[in-house]
């Protein structure tokens, strides 16, 4: 795929949009809109006890309460591992030493550029949160198994959330579908 050329349409805090004119791989042209985001990073924290870090956070996009893992967007030329630790350590209220990557999705490609990074954080251990004004969010400890059931029953309805959960839990060989 080529782009031809680019028209902008909004720059925002957070966002920008513009409308792409491409060639696409079957040599078609289209006008595409796209929603330019920085990204963001997620983190499944896993205490000691086989709990995970699940936020219960006030989205007025999704009308209302929804239940996330610790997350936030990327800034200006920093790396997502320090994204997450940072994000982790602000809302949550707890630091980790052990880190694995769980790989990166996107969250809309048909319209945004955004990818999410994903995290598994152990090792962890206290810290002193700082909550932005505009984050309305409660901070719940919830059985690693008990998060699984919720992202598989769709409790859970943030994409990330569901993903970084059963993503962890095959990292850790945690079988969640019983064979006959």
């Amino acid at each position: 795929m080529s782009t031809l050329d680019s028209t902008p349409k909004y720059e925002g805090r957070v966002i920008r949009v513009t409308v792409d004119n491409v060639v696409l791989p079957n040599g078609k042209q289209a006008a595409l809109e796209v929603v330019h985001h920085p990204g963001g990073a997620a983190v499944v924290a896993l205490n000691d006890l086989q709990q995970v870090c699940l936020l219960r956070q006030y989205r007025y996009v999704a009308g209302g309460w929804i239940w996330e893992l610790p997350a936030g967007k990327l800034e200006v030329s920093e790396p997502p591992q320090n994204t997450a630790q940072r994000e982790l350590t602000e809302e949550a209220g707890v630091s980790a030493t052990d880190w694995v990557s769980l790989g990166t999705l996107f969250s809309s490609p048909g319209v945004f550029s955004e990818v999410i990074h994903l995290y598994l954080a152990q090792g962890l251990s206290s810290a002193r949160s700082q909550l932005e004004d505009h984050e309305v969010l409660e901070v719940h400890w919830v059985g690693f198994r008990r998060a699984c059931e919720m992202a598989l029953s769709g409790e859970l309805r943030d994409a990330k959330t569901t993903i970084g959960l059963l993503r962890a839990a095959h990292r850790l060989g945690l079988s969640l579908v019983e064979r006959p």
